[in-house]
């Protein structure tokens, strides 16, 4: 036997070992290259709409903002004050924006959201007079909702559309006889003459109705100026108008709610003068958002108990 046969053994394993690595490397290598080049074409296809708006924009195109406020308005649901504001500034802020449409589908709201968002058109429009925005309604746009959509420059409906209900509710249960057949007693002790007024475990004060009455009331008025203000010389005014009853879209043209008959598109295309259309309604985040549902769900279940104040 060869007496090298040791060395010749320790180099071959070597050279195995050494061979060996590089395939390894090589095959790191590869499968590093592979996940960048997945990775760019993620990239790539993600970014793709915003570059190709840029390039459509560079052209001199533009485009039509798209805000949707779609569902109750109400902070803590998706269609919040907050979250429409956001959408409108940076709406207003991208210079490529020709006009903004309100896409809206809501049966209305907190008159405090709806005030929010109708102020915060209505500054927009004095600083930008020459930034077209439309409200743009699908299946209805009532109550609050038309508080919101009021502010813009017109409004577009579907002839079947709802649209309307001006007015102001409050809504509860009274458990008073419930509670004597079931045999419980009311224990309620407060601090502050009308600390619970309008509980709905204790039976009903005509002077505690009276002034949750006038409360309304003095809302209905706010709600009612704001129509006035938006709508100005073409609404048509009669006993009904401000009495929450609701009209289709043919009836709302007539009396002077809304302006004419049209769609996203066709506002877009024939109105606005700008076709592509880019949705700018902010995203909460999905944990904000279950946070929100969370705590609005919690505070739904504590206000079903007695008075519901809404735009509806």
């Amino acid at each position: 036997m060869n007496a090298g046969w040791e060395r010749e053994v320790i180099e071959k394993l070597a050279f195995s070992a050494v061979t060996e690595q590089r395939r390894t490397r090589r095959w790191g290598i590869f499968f590093k290259s592979l996940m960048f080049v997945y990775l760019a074409a993620l990239l790539g296809i993600g970014m793709y709409p915003s570059l190709k708006q840029s390039m459509d924009d560079a052209e001199g195109k533009g485009h039509t903002a798209v805000i949707n406020i779609t569902g109750p308005i109400a902070e803590g649901q998706e269609a919040n004050a907050d979250a429409i504001i956001k959408s409108l500034r940076n709406a207003v802020k991208d210079e490529n924006t020709k006009g903004i449409i309100l896409h809206v589908n809501s049966p209305g709201g907190s008159p405090v959201q709806s005030s929010y968002v109708f102020n915060e058109i209505r500054k927009i429009k004095s600083e930008n007079p020459e930034l077209p925005i439309y409200a743009v309604a699908s299946d209805i746009c009532a109550s609050g909702c038309y508080f919101i959509a009021a502010a813009a420059d017109k409004i577009y409906v579907n002839p079947s559309s709802l649209v309307g209900s001006i007015g102001v509710l409050m809504d509860g249960f009274g458990f008073v006889d419930t509670m004597k057949k079931l045999g419980v007693e009311r224990r309620l002790v407060t601090a502050g003459a009308h600390k619970a007024l309008m509980d709905p475990f204790s039976p009903e004060k005509e002077s505690d109705k009276k002034y949750m009455q006038a409360v309304l009331e003095q809302v209905h008025q706010q709600f009612i100026a704001a129509v006035k203000e938006g709508r100005g010389d073409r609404l048509l005014i009669n006993d009904d108008t401000f009495s929450g009853l609701v009209w289709t879209g043919e009836q709302g043209i007539k009396i002077g709610l809304v302006d004419d008959f049209g769609n996203d598109d066709s506002v877009a295309t024939d109105i606005i003068g700008a076709k592509k259309r880019v949705d700018f309604t902010v995203q909460e985040r999905l944990i904000d958002r279950l946070a929100g549902k969370m705590g609005a769900s919690f505070a739904q279940s504590i206000s079903s108990l007695g008075q519901q104040f809404m735009l509806q």
